[in-house]
């Protein structure tokens, strides 16, 4: 009898309306939930993946392969760099000839950024900065060392000495002579980075190298057929 309360049946009606309702209800929350989650984790992965992007550009300046010959470039040009540095710097009140003094210039202007450059290299790459560090029983500024060396075109404790008690035309002289036999030296160092190094970005700078310096060693040799 009770079955047949019509009462008691729309009573019965409405409560499994609202029940279905509340059911349908969440299934559409959890969906909709379901697709903002599933936004949120690709949102997350993108920026994760570019932050990881960003982060190895900034660790490795150099990116891509590299090999043997790659570090041996940069830890044997650095200090190469360094003395044609320290070699301009002694034109301070040494050189007379206004071309020297312009072509100093010139050549902190390139050498003493590619130093900084090599050395985040070799960071990157998790070697040290020395290649005596990697080969025990090798010194470079020891005198002018041969091709085999790696180092060739270095100049000795006493011509650097020679360099410094120089002035006038005698410096401006004896600066032209040393440095077309520094570059020399270092476009040598150069070209076998562009014929066995890996790196394109090492490769790159070779290039730049041999380039600048050849154009310095020209414009050396003028200065020397003049004074």
């Amino acid at each position: 009898m009770t079955a047949h309360n019509p009462a008691l049946n729309r009573r019965l009606r409405r409560r499994l309306a609202i029940v279905s309702t509340v059911a349908a209800g969440g299934l559409l929350l959890v969906a909709c939930g379901g697709d903002d989650m599933e936004g949120m984790d690709h949102g997350s992965g993108s920026s994760a993946s570019a932050a990881a992007s960003t982060a190895t550009a900034v660790d490795n300046p150099a990116p891509g392969a590299f090999n043997d010959a790659d570090v041996m470039f940069a830890q044997m040009m650095i200090p190469h760099h360094e003395q044609a540095l320290e070699m301009s710097e002694l034109a301070d009140g040494r050189a007379s000839d206004t071309e020297v003094k312009a072509l100093v210039a010139d050549i902190e202007k390139a050498q003493d950024p590619e130093i900084r450059t090599m050395k985040s290299w070799l960071k990157a790459w998790g070697k040290p900065e020395s290649a005596e560090e990697s080969m025990p029983g090798k010194h470079h500024g020891s005198g002018g060392m041969d091709h085999g060396s790696g180092m060739s075109g270095m100049m000795s404790e006493t011509d650097m000495k020679k360099l410094r008690a120089a002035t006038g035309t005698e410096f401006d002289r004896m600066f032209a002579e040393m440095m077309i036999e520094h570059h020399e030296g270092a476009i040598t160092m150069a070209e076998d980075e562009q014929k066995n190094g890996r790196n394109s970005t090492a490769k790159k700078l070779a290039a730049d190298v041999v380039k600048t310096q050849s154009a310095e060693v020209e414009k050396l040799q003028k200065i020397l057929d003049r004074i």
